[in-house]
């Protein structure tokens, strides 16, 4: 049993390999042409795709994270929610005091 479904994974391992291969646009794919990269993945299923994952894949733009101003810096931060804006709590405060004027 256990010996199925670890050729169900490696056979899983090797469509997905395969098809995302063949569905990855040619100037994108790194190192070799994309028809080697084909018949390596097709005829040497679990090292092939491994190769594939590592070295021929193209890689994702990395997203770069805002950075946060630093203490004492002069650069003003804007309130990231209704609670940390100062003006918000006033009219809030004014509400439910009933100052509606």
């Amino acid at each position: 049993m256990v010996g199925v479904v670890i050729g169900l994974a490696l056979l899983a391992f090797w469509l997905y390999s395969l098809f995302d291969v063949i569905t990855t646009p040619e100037e994108e794919v790194r190192n070799v042409p994309k028809p080697l990269w084909v018949l390596v993945v097709a005829l040497v299923p679990l090292v092939g795709g491994a190769v594939w994952m590592i070295r021929g894949r193209p890689q994702q733009p990395r997203e770069t994270w805002p950075v946060p101003p630093r203490p004492g810096s002069r650069r003003r931060s804007t309130p990231k929610g209704p609670d940390d804006d100062p003006e918000f709590l006033r009219d809030l405060d004014r509400r439910m005091r009933g100052d509606d004027s």
